[in-house]
Order: structure tokens, then sequence, then C-alpha cells
């Protein structure tokens, strides 16, 4: 999914609220820090160019451990040092003191970062299973150190704040906020059970991580030759690539990750194989083994709910929903059940035609899920002529990513250089690296890395992360940023071709980096997201993929140069909203699972008949399933991070919608100055120094209005404000 994934839940609490700052700082520390000495390459502060660069090269998993606890025993000393501080609390010696601490622990979580999400290994996972525990209990004594929160509060009750500027008291609200809302406030008693709560959640959300990731380690089809009818013969070459990387010379591997499975159940003319491979993927964590995820489920739902209920809410997502912009679960439903019955109402007209194309073909088969992207395809080529892939030929994964440097260049005025290989140390060899520098004024922005291929060790998905963020408070800091994928690489010698749906997230993960590329804040803090708002400009930056300076130029043949024919531009365009029944519902039937998980009474939940007792009464389509069944709902219950949010790519995505109307009615259209400047300084520039809803306000004249994303996916607009 587009989406950015974030680390353990215990270290995003851990990193927040303790203020670590992502970047070295020449700020004297408190004495009784200056006095020790640091003997670890995780702990050291980056050295190097460009402002100092992670030593990926020196990383070992023998010093993590060593290296996380003596991070959380410094961060724990600065924290004592401002708790106890002798003078009044201000603003300085208290918010600011606490941006400045954790600087040695924040690298840490840097190249734990690394090994959790790309080079992932069962060291490392023994290692993550010891830990994570004790990350949560060092969180839990920040976020209960009541001298801390004492000072913190005073600053945020002082006249103090008053005075200072729009930034400061908003990064005041958020961490007086992060203390108020993780129990800060409760009694001892209660306090302890909230640690202990937090420590058990950590570990079972880590479990279930590992236990996906050991499902789509463990589960892979190897083909033959006379399996591979209607394959594409790119997909074919990389599928033996992944075979032969897995000791398995001449065969072909389809392994058990979404970028292999699409692609397969897309093409390949094997029903009984597409059968196999669909239940394959969507029962991860669902095959009653070791690494079955429902037990976890019900544990982690239960302690959930017990900890909310300590602070005083009904259900976890009304505890989680009241800062973001959806501001309670009702709200955030009322926008899912007022697209869901025009979503599932063109699940049934596309499969109708899907049937009708099995029945005249002689198939005699009722459409199952298996059979949904294969017969979409066939209906793709007969009601618009368009051929994925064929479309494919087109779409180089390195031609892309000029496309996407050119429109950064275009609106943010970034000019990216690659780095010569050996300057900037990288974690693994496929990690490439490229520096970015303002086109005018030529001052250095950061660094942008790009992990693009999928190998074993590597979670799923697509996701964009930072290594350092901008801020000045400290002085002026260089950003580097990172996009993570898992395109499945190319044949040796042949460039990387990747589907429509593909190239959509490459450029949505890369509105991330161009978010974190533009920031322009004083604050750690500032950076911290807002869950329903976070992916709106990725997804908005979704949206130049199309613009003709991108197809006209980027979109070349692989093997000819030629240019994309302008008919095949006009039948993609014209088939912008063909399957918008199965992609929003499959997304919608996840995000509304999230929400009724998150309000209903865990003690009447039991995942698998809970999900199908659900879906069955939302009207779910047989032919449609979760894009991520519970088993394996990561999103949700590998972290907090998008417990009872997922619909914030719905919210979202109202707002995207609403932005490119904007943009679409400039004269200049997407590329328009006037309205780009806006983008940049309202949409991009401000992370979460500025209230969302108010930073969009300032952007579009008005809030968002839902008929824009309606108008979007072709379905019917019932109402006009």
């Amino acid at each position: 999914m587009k989406k950015v994934l974030l680390s353990l839940s215990a270290i995003a609490m851990a990193l927040s609220l303790a203020g670590c700052s992502e970047q070295p700082t020449e700020q004297a520390k408190p004495e009784i820090i200056e006095q020790q000495s640091i003997e670890n390459v995780l702990l050291e502060q980056f050295a190097g160019p460009y402002g100092g660069v992670p030593a990926f090269e020196s990383m070992s998993l023998a010093d993590l451990k060593p290296a996380l606890e003596k991070g959380m025993e410094l961060n724990l000393a600065e924290i004592d040092a401002i708790a106890n501080n002798p003078e009044p609390p201000t603003f300085e010696n208290t918010i600011v003191a606490m941006e400045r601490a954790g600087d040695e622990l924040g690298r840490v979580f840097t190249y734990w970062g690394i090994w959790s999400s790309n080079i992932s290994s069962p060291e490392f996972r023994e290692i993550q299973k010891e830990m994570v525990p004790v990350i949560s209990a060092f969180s839990s004594k920040i976020t209960q150190n009541e001298k801390l929160f004492e000072r913190v509060k005073a600053v945020y009750e002082s006249d103090e704040l008053k005075a200072l500027g729009t930034e400061e008291q908003r990064v005041t609200w958020l961490t007086y906020n992060g203390f108020a809302r993780n129990g800060a406030t409760l009694n001892a008693e209660d306090k302890k059970r909230y640690a202990e709560i937090n420590q058990e959640l950590a570990s079972l959300q880590t479990q279930f991580s590992s236990n996906i990731l050991a499902d789509e380690e463990n589960y892979v089809l190897y083909l033959s030759e006379d399996q591979l009818a209607g394959l594409p013969e790119s997909f074919v070459k990389a599928s033996a690539g992944m075979a032969e990387s897995r000791g398995e010379v001449g065969k072909y591997a389809i392994t058990n990750t979404r970028s292999s499975m699409d692609p397969f159940l897309t093409y390949s003319e094997n029903r009984e194989l597409r059968e196999k491979v669909w239940r394959t993927y969507y029962s991860r964590g669902d095959n009653g083994d070791q690494f079955d995820n429902n037990e976890l489920i019900k544990q982690i739902l239960a302690l959930r709910h017990e900890r909310i209920k300590l602070l005083g809410y009904d259900n976890y997502a009304q505890w989680r929903l009241e800062d973001r912009m959806a501001k309670t679960p009702e709200r955030a439903m009322a926008l899912m059940e007022k697209v869901w019955p025009a979503a599932i109402a063109r699940v049934e007209e596309e499969v109708a035609d899907m049937q009708a194309i099995a029945d005249a073909e002689g198939a005699d088969i009722t459409i199952e899920p298996w059979d949904y992207r294969f017969y979409a395809e066939k209906v793709r080529k007969d009601k618009y002529s368009l051929d994925s892939d064929e479309v494919k030929q087109y779409l180089q994964l390195d031609k892309l990513r000029e496309a996407m440097f050119y429109v950064a260049g275009r609106l943010f005025n970034f000019e990216f250089t690659p780095v010569d290989e050996g300057k900037v140390p990288v974690f693994h060899p496929d990690v490439k690296v490229w520096e970015v520098k303002d086109k005018t004024s030529g001052n250095l922005v950061g660094l942008w890395y790009l992990d693009p291929f999928a190998r074993q060790g590597k979670r799923s998905g697509a996701w964009a992360t930072t290594y350092r963020s901008y801020t000045t408070f400290d002085g002026e800091k260089t950003v580097l940023s990172s996009n993570n994928s898992n395109f499945v690489k190319g044949a040796d010698g042949e460039p990387t071709l990747i589907s429509w749906d593909d190239a959509e997230t490459y450029f949505h993960e890369f509105g991330h980096a161009l978010h974190f590329l533009s920031a322009d804040v004083k604050y750690p803090t500032s950076h911290s997201g807002v869950r329903d708002y976070t992916e709106f400009q990725s997804q908005l930056l979704e949206r130049w993929l199309t613009t003709d300076e991108v197809i006209n130029t980027y979109l070349v043949h692989y093997k000819t140069g030629e240019p994309i024919p302008q008919e095949l531009v006009a039948k993609i365009k014209n088939a912008s909203t063909f399957n918008e029944g199965f992609k929003t519902t499959e997304y919608m039937s996840s995000a509304i699972m999230d929400l009724l998980y998150h309000t209903t009474d865990p003690a009447k939940i039991e995942p698998d008949s809970f999900e199908r007792e659900q879906l069955t009464r939302l009207g779910m389509p047989e032919e449609v399933v979760m894009r991520h069944r519970t088993t394996h709902f990561g999103h949700i219950f590998s972290s907090e991070g998008y417990a009872s949010a997922y619909y914030g790519y719905m919210w979202a995505e109202v707002l995207t919608s609403d932005a490119a109307e904007a943009f679409a009615e400039a004269p200049g259209g997407f590329y328009d100055e006037e309205v780009g400047a806006r983008l940049v300084k309202y949409l991009f520039s401000v992370r979460n120094a500025m209230d969302p809803a108010e930073a969009y306000r300032m952007f579009r004249g008005r809030d968002a209005k839902v008929e824009a994303l309606m108008r979007d996916r072709g379905f019917p607009v019932t109402s006009e404000e």
C-alpha cells in the first residue's frame, strides 16, 4: 500500500515524547553526559560529507543491543537533568531542551529501522524480540516522569507561551498533549499498569510483524517452464532471477509479496495456480501454525482497550482520533459510508463485464477473487483496447525516476545529482544516492537514498523515511531522506519495467520524500505527522504522472526509445476510472474493519468470524477481498501508527482530489507557478508546525469537499455544496 511505514510504536513513542532529534547537535550536553565515553558506531555522530551521513558500511548487529542500552541511558540522564532543573520552567530550558535530547538514541533507531525493514534476519529478530519491551519500559519512564510533565504543563499554561511564535506554541501543545494522552495524568497504580500494557503490546506487535515476514519468506512457489502461459516476458525473466537468487536455477519464483502476486494473478492463464497464489498470499498469518496471528490480534485489541479505559475513553478509536483531522470515529466512518455504496455498486458492474467475457470464451466458471485481476485485464482490453503489458513497456523504473526529478524541479526548484559510488555509505549494493540542491541558490538541501528492489529480509510494500530531518533550532541541518520499494528487478542488462499502479506508487512515495526535503521548520517535533493528513501530499504527487510533460518525455519504449503513442495515452486517460470499484472496495473494507475492530468490545471479537460477519453485514462483494486481511493487517497490528487511522488514506484522498481541481482550474494547469507556490508554502514546507486544517484552508481558500473525490473515481455525485 502507498503509504509511509513507521518504526515500532514503542520506538515512535520514545522518539516523539522524548523529543529525540534525528541529527547530531553541537549543543552542550548535561555534564553527566559529557563525561561518558561512547565507543559504538551506532551511537556516533554522523560523519563525512553532506553534514554527516549514517555509517551504514560499519553497522554491525553485535553493536545494536549495547548501543540501544547506552542510548537509553544517555537519554534518561538528559531527561532527568531537564526534570530536575532548579530554574523555573521556560520554553527554552524545558521544551527546547527536550527537543535537543536523545541524539545518540535517535541515531541508533536509524540503524534499527534499516535492520527492521530493509535487511532483516533471524539474528536481528531475536534482538528485536528481546529489546522491544525494554524500549517500551524506557518510553514509559519518560512519559510518566512527573517532574518532567509538571514542567511541560507549566510552560503550556504560562504567560510566556502567548508571546512565542506559532511554531513554538504548537510544539509546546504537541509535547503537552503527548504526555497527557499517554498516561501522565494517571495515579501511580494506573501508571504502573499503563506501562505494563505498553510493554506487552510492544512484544505482541513485534511478533505479529515477524509472523507476516515468516509467511512471506516461507511460501515461495517455484514454476517450471510449462506453467508460464500468459505471463509477460519481463515478468518471466524477473521471476527466473528471483529463483536463481534462492538457489533454484532453471525455475521461476512467485514470491509471497504483492509485487509478485499481483502481476501473476493478472496474466497467468493457469486458473489452478492463480487460486493457489491467491490463497497463499491472503492467508498470511492465518495458517493455524506457529506464525498464526489470530490469538495475537485478540490480545492486542484487549490490551489497547484496557489501556484507553484507564484514560477514560469508551473505545480505542475515540482516543486515537481525538487529535486527528477526523476528530471522532463517527466522522471517519461517515466518510466511508458516503463512498461505500457507490464502490460496491461499481464492483457489481465490473464483475458483470468480466462474467460476460468468461461466458463468451466458454470458460464455464463463475468469477472468483483469484479471477478478478485476470478478467479485469481482459475487460480493459475489450472496453478500452488497453493492454497493461503494452503500457508496461513504456514504464521504465529509471525513466520514471527522471520524471520525478523533473516534477521536483518544476514545483520545488530542486536539482538531483547522483553521488559517486563509495562517497556515501549504503547498506546494500542496490541502494543509490543523489544529492539535492536548490537550483537557484545552489544551496544543498540534502540527500535522497533509493532502495527499489525486493529481496529476502526486506519487508513487502513501499515506504519513505528520513535518517535526518530539516531543523534550524540548533543550527541548520540537511535532510537525509529515503524511498524504499519492492519492485521485481529486471533481468541482467535489461531495465526494470513496472505496472501503471506501481508507477503511481513510485510517485506517491517520492511525494513523501519531497515532503521531507521541502520542510522549513525549526523543531524536530514539527515533523510529527497527523495520520489522516500525512498521506495527502504523497497522494497528490501521483497526479503529475499523467501530465503531458511527463508522459511525452519520460514514457518511452524500453527497446526502441520511442515516446509512448498518443493513442495509447488517450486510452490510459480514458480508462482512468477503470476498475475503480475493485480498488476502492478492497481498500475501504480494510479501513472500515479497522474502525470496527477499534470501536467494538474486544471480548466480542473472534478475528476470523468477526471479519466474515462484518463484511457480510456491509454487503462486501464475494469476488473481492480486503486489501489487508485481518491476520496480515500490519498497518494496524504491527504498530499503532495506523490503528483506527487506516481510513486516513481516504480522508487524505478527499483533500487530494480537491487540491487537484485547484491545479486543473489554474491557467498553468499542474505546473501553474502561483498554485505551485501555495502548494509548497502551505502543504509541504510547514509539516506539522501548523494545524493541517488551517494549512489546507490557506492553500485552497476553503475546506475540501468530498464531491471532488466522487468525480475523480467516476462515482455518482449525489449532492453539491
